[in-house]
């Protein structure tokens, strides 16, 4: 029998009550109670209570050990007492009666709790990396990014693909970014180069005949840190495919992605398959090439609506002869938004490099009418014919942009990304 533990913090159930146990953990939380001690046993696994009466030879012990000692604990499991179970723990609905513990390392005063959710300042979290890791999101993350690799592997191995390993240590080649160079023993001044990518060694493997690569490759890029990962190195799926088409490589990679969400995201998927968009489509109803598709808000295509006699507005129609085009967005259920909503709308758009937005509210008053600085110019036909074009209704506004299409893209993808927000 292993002498430090005979189960996990997270395994005892009521199947185990009466049953001699032996626990090791780091206390993770303690109660005093005067009479009685109670403290929050923790490891890799989960949580388990344990409680001490103050007339145990090892109450001592307890009582003046601070947060994340290292603990062994021998005892007996116990029922909890009725209206103290702890439903949210797997062991929560017993206990652990302590006959006997002993201290397997100290803690000093900790620079930062491992318990609860405070944030903390980074450069405290890495310098105190290990408690950092203690803690519960932490370790989760952890976790989970484990688990993700393994599903990965998993998943190539089943779509027929072998994982090779490529070397760490070669030769500098052009790529995006700087190489880190280490210093050769054996060839004073001269450098091996970290590989930013696989690139070569995997290009090797296949004109060798190897017919599906994968690797999870480590990449080191001497380079600014970026949002999304850490300066210097990352890890990527890198794969490579024999004899194949364009749409062979979308389907392992859409395959892929989707089984990998659907394991490991409570997030609900809008598709079971990728959207396939066009670059032009995307930049037309977007104003981006990387657009989000939780956003609503489309663009929409306005122009052959200024070339009617029924339209007024000038300044837009006098650009659309010279070759402009016009762009909208719909903003919906706005007629209750106050004057300083579109006005700060269009100011945002002003400081990002816009010349300004036009916008006009839908409204019905026996007739359909635009309210707003512009609504004026245009006829009830011609608001219907926007809300028709738009899938516009009554009580929503619309904003306009007219220019030359690279333009409009640019402007309108600003006050898009900021209007979803509001």
């Amino acid at each position: 029998m292993n002498k430090y533990r005979t189960h996990n913090c997270s395994e005892l159930t009521e199947k185990e009550i009466n049953l001699d146990v032996i626990l090791s953990g780091w206390l993770h939380r303690k109660r005093d109670h005067g009479n009685l001690l109670f403290i929050d046993l923790r490891d890799h696994y989960g949580l388990t209570q344990c409680v001490i009466e103050n007339n145990n030879e090892s109450f001592p012990v307890l009582e003046k050990s601070k947060p994340e000692t290292v603990l062994k604990i021998t005892g007996k499991v116990v029922k909890r007492s009725s209206g103290t179970e702890n439903l949210d723990l797997k062991t929560g609905k017993i206990e652990i009666s302590v006959e006997s513990v002993e201290v397997l390392s100290n803690a000093r005063e900790l620079p930062m709790p491992v318990f609860g959710d405070q944030d903390y300042p980074e450069d405290t979290r890495l310098k105190y990396r290990f408690l950092d890791l203690r803690r519960e999101e932490m370790h989760r993350n952890i976790i989970l990014r484990s688990k993700v690799i393994s599903f990965i592997r998993s998943e190539m191995l089943q779509l027929g693909f072998l994982e090779y390993q490529t070397p760490i240590l070669t030769s500098s080649s052009p790529e995006g970014a700087r190489d880190f160079l280490v210093p050769s023993r054996l060839n004073p001044g001269k450098f091996y180069a970290l590989p930013q990518a696989p690139q070569q060694f995997k290009q090797l493997i296949m004109v060798s005949g190897f017919d599906k690569y994968f690797q999870i490759a480590p990449c080191f890029r001497d380079e600014d840190a970026r949002s999304d990962r850490s300066p210097g190195e990352f890890y990527q799926l890198d794969l490579e495919m024999s004899f194949v088409e364009q749409e062979d490589v979308f389907n392992v990679v859409e395959t892929l992605m989707i089984n990998l969400f659907k394991n490991f995201s409570s997030k609900k998927m809008l598709n079971d398959k990728f959207p396939r968009i066009t670059y032009k489509e995307s930049m037309q109803k977007y104003g981006t090439d990387k657009p989000d598709l939780r956003n609503p808000l489309i663009i929409q295509e306005l122009t052959e609506l200024f070339k009617r006699d029924d339209v007024k507005f000038d300044i837009f129609k006098k650009l659309v002869k010279s070759g402009a085009i016009v762009r909208a967005i719909i903003t919906k259920n706005t007629k209750d938004k106050p004057r300083s909503f579109f006005d700060n709308i269009d100011k945002w758009a002003k400081e990002q490099g816009a010349s300004g937005l036009a916008y006009f509210t839908i409204e019905k008053d026996g007739d359909v009418k635009g309210k707003g600085p512009v609504g004026k110019f245009f006829s009830e036909e011609s608001l219907k014919e926007i809300m028709k074009n738009c899938n516009a209704e009554i009580g929503d506004s619309i904003f306009l942009a007219c220019g030359k299409e690279k333009e409009i893209e640019k402007i309108l993808s600003w006050p898009e990304t900021k209007l979803q927000k509001i």
